[in-house]
């Protein structure tokens, strides 16, 4: 079926009891088995069946297989947060002595992975210019065990050609290619089906929709999520509540129709800001002036709802257009029905030093929108008034 129907319908389990139309909510943390002999068994098979949450849970499981269906993936695991997953999935393919390759515009939190956390374990790494190939392959050595890819990109919307990278990847054996999809979801977007070995989200976005709960996912093959599943998820405990879960499968039923909504709601709202006297610069894959445009043309099937702003007077314009909006809401996260607003330098990317954002066009007058699906005439509306009233300040401020 298409994905708009396969949202709704794809791995629900009627349930078996009362019937219920809405899958039913397994909210507990272990389940008493029957006798010596299955308990043996169960906890030796945990994909046969449910001895403890922490291994596996009937609401959860829902969920990854939802998962896996949508990103035509074997199998998928669901954890606690975004880098929740992120971090499971990078520990179950590196050891230690080896090295990584990753992206120069990633989320603040990862590149702190990578830079401050992994390197303690004897891992190194070299960042490139992902969207260049040629930059990728450049950068891998006989002991590259990861090639890690976002793209869309967190802030600057950079966009990475993930067939091209798979490519660079798999020509030397052992080399993974995990690539963050949160930015397009399962529905814009399908990593695997581009030669990634591994694709993580942030449930928390686009897939719940609503701002209600922290999750993460990964999809890939069974031999891979098996494997950070026993013992990475086993050992690191980022288990996924059952509630969160359900929740995000009731916001998954609607993900067709908001991504929708976002990306016709974020290309006329990218299109009014290009031509704003306030703005530099705009960065939304879904114009042309983007350098990844082409890019995103060939393997997304939209563009999305996510753009970042360079708004002319640096920080001090920032704080007082982040100030004046009342339809966008200044929070950090993204991807809800509702229009977010945030500062990137010291919100989502803080563990960057000035000079590391700078290098990659994170800049201290730079803006990060989430579009939601409001009515677009009011989410123009509010920009405008905010850019606006900058303006006339700077005016008074000067003439004063």
């Amino acid at each position: 079926m298409k994905i708009n129907t396969d949202v709704l319908h794809a791995e629900q389990e009627r349930d078996p009891v009362y019937g219920s139309h809405v899958s039913p909510l397994y909210q507990t943390s272990t389940f008493v088995l029957p006798n010596f002999d299955e308990a043996v068994r169960l906890n030796q098979n945990i994909d046969q069946g449910f001895v403890y949450s922490r291994f596996g849970n009937p609401t959860v499981n829902e969920l990854e297989r939802k998962i896996a269906y949508l990103e035509h993936a074997e199998a998928a695991l669901g954890l606690a947060s975004g880098l929740g997953a992120i971090s499971t999935a990078v520990m179950s393919v590196i050891k230690g002595g080896e090295h990584i390759i990753f992206g120069d515009v990633i989320y603040g939190c990862t590149f702190a992975l990578f830079t401050k956390v992994l390197p303690e374990f004897h891992v190194t790494y070299s960042i490139v210019d992902t969207p260049d190939p040629a930059a990728v392959k450049a950068a891998m050595k006989p002991n590259t065990s990861l090639i890690y890819v976002e793209t869309p990109a967190n802030p600057t919307l950079k966009i990475s050609d993930i067939e091209a990278i798979a490519e660079v990847a798999h020509r030397q054996e052992g080399v993974k290619l995990i690539v963050d999809s949160t930015f397009a979801s399962p529905y814009l977007q399908n990593p695997l089906d581009l030669g990634a070995d591994l694709v993580v989200h942030s449930a928390t976005k686009y897939l719940c929709g609503h701002g209600t709960v922290t999750a993460g996912v990964i999809a890939g093959s069974k031999k891979l999520i098996d494997k950070a599943r026993m013992p990475y998820l086993q050992c690191f405990g980022a288990v996924l509540d059952p509630f969160a879960a359900w929740q995000i499968m009731q916001g998954m039923k609607t993900l067709g129709i908001r991504m929708e909504r976002h990306c016709e709601n974020a290309m006329k709202v990218a299109l009014f800001l290009e031509n704003h006297p306030m703005v530099d610069h705009v960065y939304y894959p879904g114009l042309p002036s983007h350098p990844s445009h082409e890019t995103a043309k060939k393997q997304m099937r939209g563009y999305g709802g996510m753009m970042s702003v360079d708004i002319k007077g640096g920080i001090a314009a920032v704080r007082k257009v982040m100030n004046a909006t009342r339809v966008f809401s200044l929070a950090t996260s993204l991807g809800n029905v509702d229009s977010l607003i945030q500062h990137s330098p010291s919100m989502s990317h803080f563990d960057m030093t000035q000079e590391e954002r700078h290098r990659v066009s994170i800049f201290d007058g730079q803006v990060r929108l989430s579009v939601g699906i409001e009515d677009a005439d009011d989410l123009i509306h509010d920009l405008d008034q905010a850019l606006s009233k900058v303006h006339e300040r700077s005016k008074d401020e000067v003439s004063n």
